[in-house]
């Protein structure tokens, strides 16, 4: 017996002096594993006779069950220093002041503004500003919309329920009602702050561009009830679409950062422009992107057109003296493009996840197109 009396001393030192539970693990195997010290001894039991099985099975069991109960002892004792290690460094002070909270982000609606605006402002044009709620005269009649235009259909147009006298206002389904005010004020010898002649001169010439609200009645992936639009306006002597051609051209080359830009024009109908047409721009649609500037494919970008001599007459001017042209974004759509976003729904579905996927930095480097962040 005292080759086990031995083999069970040097096992339980070394039991005992395991440092870890890989190390224990190690030992376990050594001892008891499948070609272990005591699982060699068990195996000799088969060749003995019977009287010495009887004298050694016992104390070779004995042997494997104390050396089991003392590494399962062991192991409970370092799983325990462990747990008690990682609790300790995982320990939350619950006396540490807050995270900062989150300062928030531009949504790319006024970022992309902003950018419009800057490149427009380089190129001469003031910025004016209207009501949402609009009269029929500034939104459909001084605009050359017939009585029976279909805009002025319930479809497409927000109504609102008649007042005292019996007229009914309308959510503005574009900012072309300032343009409108703007010529009307001008022609009223109104302060001229968006003319370039001398100030008060109440006359033409006019740049200026109308950003803001408008509202239709529309929802789709590429449409939503209320969206953000910029128009622009031109009037002065001998203006024509050469001019036109080029503030467009300029202004896309910017604000895409790429000088290479092919546009085309396509004749369109506005009851407000005469001739009209829609800007195409030559673009590549692969990849599940669009770029501009690049690629065999186009896509429609504005509308716009010569002012209609009719509107001209509608705000006191003279269209045998003055013309100009105008043109239409849509401020949410060209975001869209520019950075991205498939689904204009999203850019008005109060989703802090998303405004914090898309939206920007106020404290961002400038942008090396525009000089804003």
């Amino acid at each position: 017996m005292t080759d086990l009396t031995t083999l069970e001393a040097d096992l339980a030192a070394a039991v005992t002096a395991a440092p870890d539970v890989a190390a224990l693990e190690a030992l376990r195997v050594a001892a008891l594993g499948k070609s272990g010290s005591i699982s060699e001894l068990l195996k000799t039991l088969g060749a003995m006779s019977p009287d010495e099985r009887r004298e050694r099975g016992p104390a070779i069991n004995g042997l494997r069950d104390r050396i089991a109960a003392a590494i399962a002892g062991r192991k409970a004792a370092l799983e325990a220093v462990e747990l008690d290690v990682k609790l300790a460094a995982e320990r939350v002070d619950l006396t540490l002041s807050p995270p900062p909270e989150r300062q928030g982000r531009v949504h790319p609606t006024m970022q992309v503004l902003d950018e419009m605006i800057a490149i427009f402002a380089e190129m001469g044009f003031g910025l004016a500003e209207g009501p949402d709620i609009e009269d029929d005269f500034h939104n459909f009649t001084a605009l050359n919309f017939p009585p029976k235009h279909p805009a002025r259909e319930m479809h497409d147009t927000f109504w609102l329920p008649e007042d005292e006298r019996g007229e009914r206002k309308v959510l503005r389904t574009h900012t072309s009602p300032v343009q409108v005010r703007v010529m009307q004020r001008l022609n009223e010898k109104l302060p001229a702050w968006v003319a370039n002649g001398p100030p008060g001169n109440g006359e033409p010439p006019i740049r200026v561009i109308v950003p803001g609200r408008t509202y239709r009645s529309d929802s789709d992936a590429t449409h939503t009830p209320m969206f953000h639009q910029m128009e622009g306006l031109v009037i002065d002597r001998a203006i024509h679409m050469g001019h036109l051609k080029w503030t467009l051209e300029t202004f896309i080359a910017r604000y895409f950062e790429t000088p290479l830009v092919e546009t085309r024009f396509r004749p369109h109908h506005f009851p407000f422009t005469e001739p009209s047409a829609e800007m195409d721009v030559r673009c590549d649609r692969s990849g599940g992107e669009v770029r501009i500037g690049q690629g065999d494919d186009w896509m429609e970008i504005v509308g716009c057109g010569m002012v209609h001599p009719n509107v001209l007459k509608n705000v006191g001017l003279d269209p045998d003296q003055w013309q100009g042209f105008a043109f239409g974004f849509g401020i949410d759509r060209l975001g869209a493009l520019k950075y991205g976003m498939p689904d204009l729904r999203d850019m008005f579905a109060s989703d802090a996840r998303w405004l914090e996927h898309y939206g920007f930095s106020a404290f961002a480097a400038p942008n090396p197109a525009t000089g804003l962040s």
